[in-house]
């Protein structure tokens, strides 16, 4: 005897004492049984210890050309501000810095640092130095907020899945010129994986209850 449970396109299958014994994942319209010991680990929760944060290309040129700039901008410093009280780390790129400008000020302000790391390439992992610095959060999970939604951000997203991370694009905090283009790249991230969330939703997710001590803090941000 085993109950169930369906989660995605995951079953969870428990035992008579009500242990989970194993998984059968649904692929492509057949199943197949996942062991326990492969599962172990196997989390949908994005936790504080395991985050870590990535802002591309929220620059002052490229700002200015996206749609819904405002609404985007406030948003992510929200976000970042949110990350700061719960101690999540972030790292800021910027692609062609010279041309484009730096990232927006008010969003330095919000994440604590000017520091940043220069790119040419549109995924930040296709470049060494931002993907080292990455990795040497140790974090499992990558917050990614930026801009365009369908250049830059989809592309970092989809290299950094293949780089082991789990990446969670923050719908709300990225934008697009064109709000068709920004409607197709969270589709095609969640075709490739990508865990999608908004900025309100993840931080109180990395609050996780109320006794939090961040979490008055991070209530004020989000009203």
């Amino acid at each position: 005897k085993f109950s169930s449970m369906l989660v995605g396109n995951i079953l969870s299958y428990r035992g008579a004492d009500g242990k989970i014994n194993g998984r059968i994942s649904d692929t492509g319209g057949y199943k197949c049984r996942i062991n326990k010991k492969i599962m172990e680990g196997f989390t949908m929760r994005i936790l504080p210890e395991e985050t870590g944060a990535v802002v591309i290309d929220m620059q002052e040129k490229l700002m200015m050309a996206m749609n819904e700039t405002k609404a985007c901008e406030e948003k992510a410093a929200m976000l970042l501000k949110g990350l700061q009280v719960l101690s999540v780390p972030t790292v800021i790129v910027q692609q062609y810095t010279k041309g484009l400008g730096y990232t927006l000020p008010s969003l330095y302000e919000a994440a604590g640092t000017t520091e940043y790391c220069e790119k040419a390439s549109f995924s930040c992992c296709r470049n060494k130095a931002v993907l080292n610095k990455l990795e040497s959060m140790g974090k499992k999970n990558i917050l990614v907020m930026g801009t365009e939604a369908h250049i830059c951000v989809l592309q970092s997203c989809i290299d950094l899945k293949a780089a082991g991370f789990q990446p969670v694009m923050v719908v709300d905090a990225v934008a697009s010129r064109r709000e068709a283009d920004k409607k197709i790249a969270i589709e095609r991230a969640i075709q490739e994986g990508i865990l999608v969330t908004t900025a309100e939703a993840v931080l109180f997710e990395l609050t996780l209850d109320s006794t939090n001590p961040c979490f008055k803090a991070i209530s004020k941000l989000v009203k």
